[in-house]
């Protein structure tokens, strides 16, 4: 396994949480390219998607069918300015690629997106872009200490 995806698993062992991780060798950086490997509906993949709320970074889990408004994001966060964060930044805020972020671990405030709540199983970034893993929803919700809101455009 690669660093990425150890350093994920342990930090669930740390929340007494374990899970089974997939890894698909063609990759799974997109959520197109994850749920036509893992065989779902494109709205059960998890998009783990840095921004930075004025200077701090923020994690939004976007169901993979949704693209998250930014303008919805900045009034949840209480910020003057919101942007994605870039390659570095979402390294320097999580530890992790994008393509591979993990939907926790990290100690961001984090807002889920309320698409994912239909699905009694959704899919996300296991630390590497080739891994990823099955979570309930309510699961995601105690582990990430996230929000459930409406962010979609």
């Amino acid at each position: 396994m690669s660093d990425g995806v150890e350093r994920f698993l342990e930090a669930l062992r740390v929340l007494g949480h374990e899970i089974e991780v997939r890894r698909f060798p063609e990759g799974t950086h997109t959520a197109q390219d994850a749920a036509r490997a893992i065989g779902c509906d494109l709205a059960q993949i998890v998009k783990s998607l840095v921004f930075i709320a004025d200077e701090r970074a923020v994690l939004a889990l976007t169901s993979g069918m949704n693209r998250a408004d930014a303008t919805k994001l900045r009034a949840l966060t209480g910020a003057l300015s919101l942007r994605r964060a870039n390659a570095d930044e979402v390294r320097s805020a999580t530890g992790y690629p994008i393509g591979g972020t993990p939907p926790f671990g990290g100690n961001l405030t984090t807002f889920i997106d309320e698409a994912l709540t239909r699905f009694d199983v959704v899919w996300a970034g296991a630390g590497a872009s080739d891994a990823v893993f099955g979570i309930s929803p309510t699961d995601l919700i105690r582990l990430s200490g996230g929000t459930v809101a409406a962010f979609a455009e």
